[in-house]
């Protein structure tokens, strides 16, 4: 089922999103409607609160055809991302991270906006697959953006709030009058 995405300003996407304690249907449910709410919009990646849930889940899932040079959240084709590829992370934990990457990033609640933001370029995440399975992935390529920018949004974070005073002064002054049309 599409459910429908929170859009900034939206105060839920500031909420610091629970643990998942239970690996039962009813999350099952919700990570299946994640995934189907992300392909509809042509996502990459999605967190729970971006549905309005606040867990410690995630999904993600990089096209195919990972091009170089994509942005993190620009629209793919949904051919190139199976489901069966669909990374699905509850409460994930950065065990490790190192380097410094710039990577134009994108987000399905806030469409259309497109930023250069520095993350680390390597990283190491424990987290528990859908069944309830301890699992450990590494990663230093367009996987570790997506996982730290999901990542992000648990801890109640955007992405464009780690822009430069003057570059967020001015996304916020371009989103209000987007938002007033």
């Amino acid at each position: 089922m599409i459910r429908e995405i929170v859009v900034y300003p939206d105060k839920r996407l500031k909420l610091i999103s629970k643990e998942v304690c239970s690996f039962d249907d009813t999350l099952h449910e919700l990570l299946d409607d994640m995934y189907d709410t992300m392909r509809s919009k042509n996502g990459v990646g999605l967190a729970a609160i971006q549905v309005g849930v606040d867990l410690r889940a995630l999904i993600i899932n990089i096209p195919l055809e990972d091009k170089e040079g994509d942005s993190y959240g620009e629209e793919h084709d949904a051919n190139d991302q199976p489901k069966e590829n669909t990374l699905e992370m509850i409460n994930p934990m950065i065990l490790e991270k190192d380097g410094s990457e710039k990577f134009q990033e994108g987000c399905l609640s806030i469409p259309g906006v497109y930023e250069d933001v520095e993350r680390a370029k390597h990283v190491k995440v424990e987290y528990f697959d859908r069944y309830g399975e301890k699992q450990i992935i590494e990663d230093d390529g367009f996987l570790a953006i997506a996982i730290q920018h999901e990542m992000d949004h648990l801890d109640g974070k955007v992405f464009i709030e780690k822009l430069s005073f003057l570059k967020r002064k001015k996304f916020e002054k371009e989103w209000a009058k987007r938002l007033k049309a």
